[in-house]
């Protein structure tokens, strides 16, 4: 059972964005910028390409409309999509609020936000969806 498993049974909490029967979508606490969001399935699959391919095609419906609340809520050209996998064995995308590609290099240090900034942070995606 990944972390992520844990965060969408309700095991470890976690700021929520959106759900579905199929997805969660909840901030990244080690964000790339402020309005990071993972969006993860339901089911516990290690690589995002060994989804069934229903889930891969709904995966992207669920994660439009908080990829366009993202761009309202937060200043930046664009949402932008990244798919690493390396971080945690279960699928998952990322998505972020950014202004160029260097703002997808996860090499880069993450922040370090406190609780009411995260609480602020998913308050203006949410009242955005």
């Amino acid at each position: 059972m990944s972390i992520f498993s844990k965060i969408i049974s309700g095991e470890i909490p976690s700021y929520k964005i959106a759900e579905n029967e199929n997805f969660f979508a909840f901030l990244d606490i080690f964000p790339m910028t402020e309005g990071h969001v993972l969006v993860v399935p339901k089911i516990n699959i290690d690589k995002i390409f060994d989804l069934p391919e229903n889930y891969l095609a709904e995966m992207l419906l669920f994660a439009k409309p908080i990829a366009k609340s993202i761009e309202i809520s937060f200043p930046c050209n664009r949402c932008g999509i990244s798919v690493i996998g390396l971080e945690v064995p279960h699928a998952h995308m990322h998505l972020i609020p950014i202004n160029s590609a260097d703002d997808l290099n996860f090499t880069r240090e993450k922040l370090k936000l406190s609780t009411e900034t995260f609480k602020e942070i998913q308050q203006s995606i949410l009242s955005n969806l």
